[in-house]
């Protein structure tokens, strides 16, 4: 009697504290991009690239993203179709704008990978990263950190919106602005970014309903009180 008590505590330990915990694990943060052709929503991987995520909430947070744009748009030679690329936004030469630059994160450590929707730092040497950003259209795993390669610091990814990404991504360029990589990625009409806000969390998964504990069978029978 004393294992079977034992055990049907424990179970229900167990059942009462999975929703605790589940309740204590803090959502990662959300932010919307308002542009001028529609609103895109992202979730940030503040659990995965704290420094990254952190760095990009200091602009929003400080609405130093208001007014910016986006203004590249970058596909492959001759691709047509708007279904693979990147388009990248932020404060581009606003140089009193910008905030000092982070450590980079690198998805080696993170764990992240550059598929479709993924948010990821611009940068020139790692370490330099500071308000520039690109979001990816199509597996651009080529990003990703190797052990040659340190890669680009993915930081999030787009839960809403990839239309709205798609569609700059589609926007004409001007094939004479930019220099280097850049050279005839830039839009002829920057896109203009309204506003970046932090928004609620995402609604939470249901938790399971909980089933009621069971005591294993006993090849021993059950104790019975000694007489009197």
């Amino acid at each position: 009697m004393l294992l079977r008590r034992t055990l049907l505590a424990l179970a229900a330990a167990v059942t009462l504290a999975g929703p605790a915990l589940a309740q204590d694990a803090k959502p990662n943060p959300r932010v919307v991009i308002t542009t001028t052709e529609g609103a895109i929503t992202v979730e940030l991987a503040a659990d995965k690239a704290p420094i990254t995520t952190a760095n990009f909430l200091k602009y929003v947070d400080r609405k130093l993203y208001d007014g910016s744009t986006f203004y590249r748009a970058s596909k492959p030679p001759g691709q047509a179709a708007n279904d693979y690329g990147s388009i990248q936004g932020g404060l581009r030469d606003d140089v009193k704008k910008k905030l000092p630059p982070i450590a980079h994160e690198s998805t080696l450590k993170t764990g992240l990978k550059h598929g479709d929707g993924t948010i990821s730092m611009g940068r020139y040497a790692p370490g330099t990263a500071q308000a520039d950003w690109v979001i990816c259209v199509g597996d651009m795993s080529y990003l990703d950190a190797t052990a040659t390669d340190p890669g680009f610091a993915a930081f999030g990814h787009v839960t809403d919106g990839m239309p709205i990404v798609q569609q700059i991504l589609g926007m004409q360029r001007d094939p004479n602005a930019g220099v280097g990589a850049m050279k005839g990625e830039i839009l002829v009409k920057p896109v203009k970014i309204v506003s970046i806000r932090r928004a609620p969390p995402a609604d939470p998964a249901p938790l399971p309903a909980a089933t009621p504990a069971t005591a294993p069978a006993s090849s021993t029978p059950a104790a019975t009180p000694a007489p009197h």
